[in-house]
């Protein structure tokens, strides 16, 4: 049975290499492992191990700790703050929001943030 602790590392690299447009043979490359062992460490079905951890981190540059971040919430099956899901990572259409916010110019990007503030502070 896989530990939730391997799972939530495997879902969040998968959401960091998606997010960064990169493959999974792409990583397996970088990191000098084959594309099937990043296909297990994403579903869980494989732990990884802190080295590994350490060159995937930095093949998708982010720190090690990213790979943990929202653990505590999640595996305590609580909502954080503002009914934000507690595994927004795992929302294939909020990461496509924030790719497509990452693509727009800085000046266009920050217009469009003040107007999400203003629209939400109204809802």
């Amino acid at each position: 049975m896989t530990h939730p602790v391997d799972v939530h590392v495997g879902k969040r690299i998968r959401h960091r290499r998606w997010l960064v447009g990169m493959t999974q043979q792409q990583l397996a490359e970088r990191v000098g492992i084959k594309f099937q062992q990043i296909q297990k460490y994403e579903t869980g079905a494989n732990r990884v191990s802190a080295s590994r951890l350490w060159d995937i981190a930095d093949a998708l540059d982010v720190a090690v700790s990213f790979f943990f971040e929202g653990l505590d919430s999640e595996s305590a099956g609580k909502e954080s703050t503002n009914d934000i899901p507690a595994d927004l990572m795992g929302d294939k259409e909020a990461l496509d929001l924030i790719r497509s916010y990452y693509a727009i110019p800085e000046n266009q990007r920050r217009r469009l943030f003040e107007l999400a503030r203003v629209l939400s502070d109204v809802a």
